[in-house]
């Protein structure tokens, strides 16, 4: 495995600035994500905040021993109890067989920063990963994109839960599973590492009640040697460590809102994307009501109601929920980077740009909340090269960063014509322009005898030059199936590397890769030194 950054200019405006302007937008964070100074300053800051260390080391414990968790894992679930331990954290939904690469690459990026600050600072440095359990949209994990001929094939597990309940409340349908995994790995060749893989992910999914249990299984089959703690932030045993947190954000409700929506303006003003929807009366958090996940907004007289007037709560009433049945109350985009700061002491939080765009409205929230925001990183960021797209780069004589940027699509149409002597479009080209000018004095003694033959000229050299763009199209679809193989080879490499106009880390799963090459495939990445300066790299396997 060889691996080799490139620069990859980011395509949001804010991120773009976050990573190479920082101060164009420093007031919006706490800390300068890349300074050394960073890391003695937000030590401190931990040091003057108070955290139930124990209690929550006895709720990971619990959790993770349900997941059947590593050893090394257990080890670093006691280390939080150490006072001077901190945590690097970042988070996703709970993706089937863990959905989008991204996932695994947020996974290396704690692994890694985890590692890299436990030796500068001398301090016991936890990587965890938060499961977004309490999500409700299941639209966005039911399914993964897998390669099919040339193109991609969406995969979708056929379960249609009956209410809008969050992840971690769906019980898994075991045959409709049993049957979508199937299914999947009917889509990959039979290598060495296929029967293996496919039985253990069975397993896996046998073992597990929810689709959160699922993931966690397969992240701990994935990353087994590494110390990863993994945390279902739905898990009822969660919630109710969180109830002073969950008072606290309905106390100081209004003033967080406020906050987030001034900045959120302020971002809109300045030209950056808000990828962020928020309004003045959004409460920022979720409530369970008759088996399903409702968002709530606060209304002229302060209470809380359903966004579609499902429930009416008072500040009062709800303050009671939080006290009594925390397990109901669930978090949003804005507070959720809030309740992770409460439960854990934070070291940094690793995000993708969407979440760093995000993020950029949140300081009010925190301060309203007495928190503060901790250092903020990009991800890590990869795209995997097999060896036949690596063999066909070569033999094309294509650098990769380009085909990772923009695709192949235009060098495909160049290659094509270049097969032809002359090129079909130069040969078109020149035809046009002859019978343009054979064509000239017809359209000139039709606009002496009058406007309408005039233009019945002008048509009638629209109409031969459009049978002729018609021509030319058949021409290249008749080189097209003449160089077939090499037409296959350039979609190969354009929906490996560059699938949807995108980078493949957002659209294809770990599937094909530990199929091809083992399930220590994302371990081996890990071992390599990682900068986090870095744009992108590239993995040759």
């Amino acid at each position: 495995m060889r691996m080799e950054p490139i620069e990859l200019e980011p395509k949001q405006t804010l991120f773009r600035d976050y990573k190479n302007d920082y101060e164009k937008i420093a007031d919006r964070f706490n800390h300068h994500p890349f300074e050394e100074s960073t890391w003695e300053r937000r030590l401190s800051e931990i040091r003057n905040q108070t955290y139930q260390r124990a209690e929550l080391s006895d709720v990971l414990n619990h959790m993770n021993r349900r997941w059947e968790a590593p050893e090394r894992t257990f080890n670093n679930i006691e280390k939080l109890k150490d006072e001077e331990s901190v945590v690097v954290i970042a988070g996703q939904q709970a993706g089937l067989l863990t959905g989008p690469l991204y996932s695994v690459h947020k996974i290396i990026s704690v692994l890694q920063l985890a590692k890299e600050k436990e030796r500068d600072l001398g301090k016991p440095v936890i990587p965890v990963f938060w499961i977004a359990g309490e999500d409700h949209d299941f639209d966005e994990i039911h399914h993964i994109m897998m390669k099919q001929g040339n193109g991609m094939e969406k995969m979708t597990i056929d379960h249609t839960p009956e209410t809008k309940a969050s992840v971690s409340e769906i019980t898994i349908d075991q045959q409709k599973a049993s049957s979508w995994l199937k299914n999947v790995f009917g889509m990959v060749k039979e290598t060495e590492h296929t029967q293996d893989f496919y039985k253990e992910a069975e397993r896996l999914l046998k073992e597990s009640d929810t689709y959160s249990d699922f993931f966690a299984k397969v992240v701990y089959h994935l990353f087994p040697d590494e110390g990863l703690v993994l945390i279902d932030a739905h898990d009822p045993e969660v919630r109710r460590l969180e109830t002073p947190y969950f008072s606290t954000m309905i106390e100081k409700n209004r003033e967080m809102a406020s906050g987030v929506y001034a900045v959120l303006q302020k971002n809109r003003q300045e030209g950056y994307e808000t990828l962020l929807d928020s309004e003045l009366d959004d409460a920022h958090l979720f409530y369970s009501f008759e088996g399903e996940r409702v968002l709530l907004v606060r209304d002229e007289e302060g209470n809380y109601r359903g966004k579609n007037n499902e429930v009416v709560l008072s500040e009062t009433e709800l303050l009671k929920v939080a006290e009594e049945t925390p397990e109901l109350l669930s978090n949003n985009v804005v507070t959720r980077p809030l309740m992770q700061e409460a439960l854990f002491p934070v070291l940094a939080f690793i995000g993708g740009p969407g979440e760093i765009n995000y993020w950029s409205v949140l300081k009010p929230a925190f301060e309203a909340a007495g928190l503060c925001m901790p250092p903020v990183l990009p991800r890590l960021s990869f795209t995997m090269i097999d060896r036949k797209t690596g063999q066909q780069l070569e033999k094309f004589h294509i650098p990769t960063d380009e085909v990772i940027r923009s695709g192949v699509k235009e060098k495909k149409m160049n290659w094509i014509a270049s097969q032809s002597t002359p090129q079909v479009h130069h040969l078109t080209e020149q035809v046009k322009k002859e019978i343009d000018s054979i064509h000239a004095p017809l359209r000139e003694k039709s606009a002496s005898l009058g406007a309408d033959l005039g233009q019945l000229a002008e048509k009638n050299l629209e109409y031969i030059l459009e049978n002729i763009d018609f021509l030319e199209k058949r021409l290249h679809h008749s080189m097209e199936s003449r160089h077939q193989h090499e037409m296959d080879q350039f979609e190969n490499m354009e929906w490996t590397l560059h699938p949807g106009g995108g980078l493949q880390e957002r659209m294809w799963s770990i599937v094909p890769w530990v199929n091809e090459y083992g399930t220590t495939v994302f371990q081996q990445m890990n071992r390599h030194h990682l900068s986090f300066r870095n744009d992108h790299y590239v993995v040759y396997l």
